[in-house]
């Protein structure tokens, strides 16, 4: 009787311990005002703006995790600690609200993407895209169809214009954005799909040669945000992202916004 009563003490002061703990984790992150922010890779020189500014503005403080959005949305879906989620579809943030843990009426959509052909080396890339047709490269990087939108935009360009059975053995397919961009700017692929936020910067020219695929090639992609904790400094940091000092930053790093 005495070990059963002990082990019912001891089961109870564990589960008052561990929620104390949670509770004072909490509140540290609360006073210290600090989120954790999911974003996906296209959208890194972009956020880190306007973190920049608001951090500025504020005195709080944004950390930073990028992906693609197929990972960040797995590592949520498996208890990962993010405050917001930007993902680069609408399909992930989506199902995070329906589902959870995103907080019901939070998602938006923050920016809608362009996809771009892009080789370092000028005059590489013709303003048509015909190099694609011409196939005079080893190598095309592309990010994964299956985890980052704009591997899924690529792959829908190339079957629109006839060519993704003939050129997928040139194929090389980067984890996310940010390495399929790397592949390219390293040489280690000729051209590749990457966005124009990461060839275009503020007040600069594109260097290098590009193409801009038409839109009408490829379906939309609209980049979504959801909230995933609710708090003050979360909820000030959506609606610094949607004002138009953020939405300027956007476009000027050649995103379309709502």
């Amino acid at each position: 009787m005495k070990r059963k009563l002990f082990s019912v003490v001891l089961i109870t002061f564990v589960v008052v311990l561990l929620v104390t703990v949670a509770i004072m984790f909490t509140t540290v992150q609360s006073a210290t005002g600090e989120i954790c922010v999911a974003v996906a890779s296209n959208f890194t020189d972009t956020i880190k703006d306007i973190a920049e500014r608001f951090e500025a503005k504020t005195d709080r403080n944004v950390v930073l995790v990028f992906g693609s959005t197929g990972k960040l949305y797995a590592q949520i879906k498996n208890g990962a600690p993010f405050d917001i989620f930007f993902a680069a579809a609408v399909r992930e943030p989506e199902l995070l609200e329906k589902e959870g843990p995103a907080v019901p009426g939070s998602r938006f959509t923050y920016a809608v993407g362009k996809l771009v052909l892009w080789s370092p080396e000028a005059g590489y890339v013709d303003r048509e895209g015909k190099v694609l047709e011409q196939a005079d490269f080893r190598h095309l990087a592309i990010a994964n169809p299956k985890l980052a939108p704009y591997g899924r935009a690529a792959q829908e360009v190339l079957q629109a214009r006839g060519i993704w059975d003939e050129l997928s053995e040139r194929l090389v397919r980067g984890e996310n954005i940010s390495q399929t961009f790397q592949f390219v700017k390293s040489g280690n692929a000729e051209l590749g799909f990457v966005a124009c936020s990461q060839v275009k910067r503020p007040g600069q020219s594109i260097e290098g040669s590009w193409w801009e695929a038409p839109q009408t090639l490829y379906s939309p992609i609209e980049q979504q945000a959801v909230l995933l904790k609710d708090s003050k400094i979360a909820r000030d940091f959506l609606v610094f992202v949607r004002s138009e000092e953020a939405l300027k930053i956007i476009r000027e790093y050649g995103y379309s916004t709502p």
